[in-house]
């Protein structure tokens, strides 16, 4: 589906964000991380380094990355501090969404600005009501001439606050219709009508922006419908989501492997009864253990991530990566945190961050419990009795 790079390609790219992660992001995570801090300094580094035009097409300006390299990139940003991901990864579902469906005026209006970072945002799905059950939304959007007039709420929305314009999913028919149909996809801008009413507290993935949105009369332009032709939002987003379930998949690996490598890094220094900690056999089964499940959610990302780019249905195989490389991120945050002792318990460290951080992965683009129907449903449907 994307530009396809040889392999001498990706190295050049992954040791550039390399390089970034290490001079610009890792000597400041830990003090924007616990002041919940918007990191825009960092934000600037990415917008040169091309990250918001990552997966986005090179004719609009992006660099056309596969999904196999963009997850790679995602596994190195989130072992030095997750958030960072999130910040051009919502935004990266909203331009593949307008890039696979949208119109050729839409493509040329707004990809070359999303590919430089100047017009940021994310996608806004979730609602009070309807999370998982995307099915259940209630906001709507009434067409009266050439615009669209939006009422309703968006919760637990990322770059919501500090973004531009975000792909809303609403109602377009009449909202005593059935439940999955009459759902469309809005490029919706700030602007009167469209306010942020609250900034949400979390115990992780803090420094990115999470919000609450409330559209009362908020009018968008007809033009801005995604694919020009109301009803097929749902199908739409859930064609982004295959992407969405690969980043969060990724991201598990950075974490898992983040926790492995200050897991043998303290195991290593810290001594008991006379020697180190990795000379004991209960540490020794626990980072075997940890080691092996993060080279497993690893080809597993890859698996997912190849089917992505030839453009063969992948619904299975992301949820698998989605599903097993989150649990190993949280198996590996506590087992990390365990083998530090009181030192992983302290906010001095960045165990803790990962232990914090974690859980998300196991809610966020559908949880763990959906994956597992997702994945069963699959493979009942491809092996037939």
């Amino acid at each position: 589906m994307n530009n396809q790079i040889t392999d001498e390609q990706e190295n050049v790219i992954l040791d550039a964000v390399d390089r970034f992660l290490e001079r610009d992001v890792k000597p400041y995570a830990h003090a924007l991380e616990q002041a919940d801090e918007y990191p825009h300094e960092i934000v600037e580094k990415m917008k040169a380094l091309g990250l918001f035009g990552a997966t986005i097409a090179a004719e609009y300006g992006g660099l056309g990355l596969g999904a196999r390299t963009y997850a790679q990139i995602v596994e190195r940003v989130s072992t030095v501090w997750m958030s960072v991901s999130g910040i051009f990864n919502s935004h990266l579902i909203m331009a593949a969404a307008v890039q696979r469906f949208g119109t050729e005026e839409q493509k040329q209006r707004f990809l070359p600005r999303f590919a430089t970072g100047e017009l940021r945002g994310g996608i806004a799905l979730t609602e009070p009501d309807a999370g998982t059950d995307l099915q259940g939304i209630r906001t709507h959007a009434v067409k009266k001439g050439d615009r669209y007039v939006i009422n309703g709420a968006k919760t637990w929305i990322s770059n919501s606050i500090q973004g531009q314009v975000l792909a809303v999913l609403v109602k377009t028919e009449k909202r005593d219709e059935l439940r999955h149909k009459g759902m469309s996809l809005l490029l919706t801008e700030k602007g009167k009508g469209f306010s942020v009413t609250r900034k949400l507290e979390k115990i992780g993935y803090r420094g990115i922006d999470t919000g609450e949105l409330l559209f009362e009369d908020h009018e968008v332009p007809a033009e801005n419908l995604i694919g020009g032709i109301e009803g097929r939002g749902l199908n739409q987003i859930l064609g982004g989501l295959e992407l969405g379930r690969i980043n969060v998949a990724a991201r598990g690996v950075g974490i898992a492997r983040a926790s492995l490598n200050d897991a043998v890094a303290y195991a290593q220094i810290r001594k008991t009864f006379g020697v180190p900690i990795c000379e004991h056999q209960a540490i020794q089964i626990k980072l075997a253990d940890m080691a092996t499940s993060v080279e497993a959610a690893k080809l597993l990302v890859r698996s997912a991530a190849e089917k992505y780019d030839a453009g063969e249905r992948c619904d299975m195989e992301a949820g698998m990566a989605k599903l097993f490389a989150s649990e190993a991120a949280l198996t590996n945050s506590l087992e990390c945190m365990r083998i530090h002792g009181a030192y992983g318990y302290s906010r001095e460290f960045n165990v803790e961050r990962y232990y914090r951080d974690a859980p998300l992965l196991a809610i966020g683009e559908g949880t763990n419990e959906l994956q597992r129907q997702i994945i069963a449903r699959a493979l009942i449907a491809r092996n037939p009795a």
